[in-house]
């Protein structure tokens, strides 16, 4: 049984023993601490009733910037016991830029009316320098965060609730269920954008929908439950909702640790696997060539993953060749071909759209066609063509169609804009009445794609297609193509549009951060010259700006990956 909203949830999984392992966290040194289901809840409670007797009321919104681990989940959850709105925020590492970071995040509790944050005590220094308006460019008629507490970590933890706090916060009234259960906040190049706001009705319908799609089982109902391992930041939808609100609201144990960790030490990831045998795994598609790639054959003794039933790729371009690498280095571990699995999904959606069953269909399409008509086309022998994977076909609640620029819904295999309905849909953007993203009732979602046979084929955004003399090209797609050329760091490229006003279409511009520290120009000649013959024989079309970057000169988002806008408009800048 769930509950109609997440705090009656919590009710149900405590009176189904509430002493069975919930959550596990693995420290760098790869200790474990692990919480029971009535252990993680009373730490909520506790997170709540310090944030009540700090003034946070039900309906005020609570930022948390917190390192991943159990302070931050469990704060989060204390937040909702009390009926505030909370909202984990990118915690600052050094990939980021500190005065960006700061700024962004100033903006954003300014607009938002941002009640609390909550941080560690070394951030709070630049937490209220950032509030007082000292970030440099930091836009003028914001608040000053007079009315915003900065609350430390350390101190909720020690001054926490009375025994028996919990009993008196799941005694209260419960929620409605359409009010706001929490944000989930998208990532852009100019800081986090736009609250998703989502009520507690979506979001428990969301589980019961995707859960049994994905053949979640826990221990009070089978005697082989179900087990997720992630390393997934829990400020993304992917790891907020497959890798946190499922597991807890399921009751499925779940083995987390530190995205910057697992970063330096992927096979940790592969050893908790073994430890508990897991059952499922998330990752979005850079994971699977990096962890085939960086991980040492010396790492990989005794590790088995035969227990994995399902590893979903989400929440970036899938690739075919991402699974046939990570596949050929794993599967003499024990990794079956048929847990690799991919996942279409979105904030505004509660996290999944579709899912695949089984070994994912690769479609060969006629390059050509593709490029020039918009059309999908089965490839005939060797003409030019290109592997598109399908991310499945819709969970049960949600309806997708393919859209053309007139509205019109349009046959398989057009590609058009992907539009969906569901009953697992933001309510809307908090404070952001201005953005009207629903067509009909249809959610719009800026994602471009195409069906066939009944599963879902993503092709990419919308807003950053290249029409290079009348040709559709997807910047991911060259970037995907020149991650593993020498001289190159992996990861670091992008790929966008530059106006040719002279021949009223597009060029193709490309930036990579170079693998060593510093290259000469003769270096820089040799990638610059790989880069374009790559380009040239992969693609209908041309680079005609490559610049090779230092390292850490791509602009980055707040989540970390690599903001196309922001870089493409400042080329443009020194472009002209």
């Amino acid at each position: 049984m769930i509950g109609a909203t997440l705090v009656e949830n919590a009710r149900v999984l405590l009176e189904a023993q509430g002493r069975r392992p919930l959550v596990t966290f693995v420290a760098e040194d790869e200790s474990e601490t692990t919480l029971t289901r009535a252990e993680f809840f009373a730490g909520a409670a506790n997170y709540a009733a310090a944030l009540e007797n700090a003034g946070i009321q039900s309906g005020d919104l609570v930022v948390l910037v917190m390192e991943q681990g159990h302070a931050v989940m469990q704060a989060f959850w204390g937040a909702i016991l009390l009926g505030a709105i909370p909202s984990i925020f990118p915690f600052v590492n050094e990939k980021l830029d500190r005065e960006h970071y700061f700024n962004s995040i100033r903006q954003l509790i300014g607009f938002e009316g941002v009640r609390a944050v909550i941080t560690l005590e070394q951030f709070t220094d630049d937490l209220r320098e950032t509030l007082a308006g000292a970030p440099v460019g930091a836009p003028t008629g914001t608040p000053e965060g007079d009315d915003v507490q900065i609350i430390t970590a350390e101190t909720l933890t020690a001054s926490g609730g009375a025994p028996g706090a919990l009993a008196d916060y799941l005694a209260r009234p419960l929620p409605d269920p359409e009010t706001t259960a929490f944000l989930q906040h998208s990532s852009g190049s100019t800081g986090l954008q736009k609250g998703v706001m989502l009520s507690h009705r979506a979001v428990m319908q969301h589980v019961i929908d995707y859960a049994p799609t994905i053949g979640i089982q826990t221990a009070d109902k089978t005697d082989s439950p179900s087990l997720i391992v992630s390393w997934l930041p829990l400020y993304h939808d992917m790891g907020l909702i497959a890798a946190f609100i499922l597991p807890i609201v399921t009751g499925t144990p779940l083995v987390i640790m530190s995205p910057f960790v697992w970063v330096r030490q992927p096979a940790m990831l592969l050893r908790a696997i073994t430890r508990h045998k897991a059952t499922h795994v998330w990752l979005p598609n850079f994971a699977y060539n990096f962890m085939a790639t960086r991980i040492r054959d010396a790492a990989l003794t005794g590790i088995d993953l035969s227990s994995l039933d399902y590893v979903i790729n989400c929440s970036e371009p899938v690739y075919a060749e991402s699974h046939r690498t990570f596949a050929q280095r794993f599967t003499p571990y024990g990794l079956r071909e048929s847990a690799l699995q991919v996942c279409y999904a979105m904030a505004e959606n509660t996290f999944a759209v579709t899912q695949t069953f089984g070994v994912p269909r690769i479609d060969r399409v006629d390059r050509r066609r593709f490029a020039e008509e918009r059309i999908a086309t089965p490839a005939e022998g060797d003409a030019p063509s290109s592997e598109i994977v399908s991310c499945g076909v819709p969970i049960d609640g949600v309806q997708v169609r393919i859209c053309a620029e007139t509205g019109d819904s349009l046959p398989d295999r057009h590609v058009g804009e992907i539009e969906l309905l569901s009953a697992t849909m933001l309510t809307g953007y908090y404070r952001r009445d201005d953005l009207q993203p629903f067509h009909d009732g249809w959610f719009k979602t800026g994602d471009m794609g195409y069906l066939a046979d009944g599963e879902l084929y993503v092709t990419g955004r919308k807003k950053d297609l290249i029409i290079v003399a009348g040709k559709n090209v997807y910047p991911q797609d060259i970037e995907n193509l020149l991650n593993d050329l020498p001289g190159v760091y992996p990861g670091r490229v992008v790929a966008f549009g530059v106006p040719n006003e002279a021949l009223g279409t597009e060029d193709v511009a490309v930036l990579v951060e170079s693998a060593a520290e510093a290259v000469d120009d003769e270096q820089r000649g040799e990638i610059v010259r790989a880069i374009r013959a790559r380009v040239a024989a992969d693609t209908e079309v041309t680079a005609r700006y490559v610049e090779v970057l230092p390292p850490r000169q791509l602009i980055k988002t707040s989540s970390g990956k690599i903001a196309r806008a922001a870089n493409r408009e400042r080329f443009l800048t020194t472009l002209g």
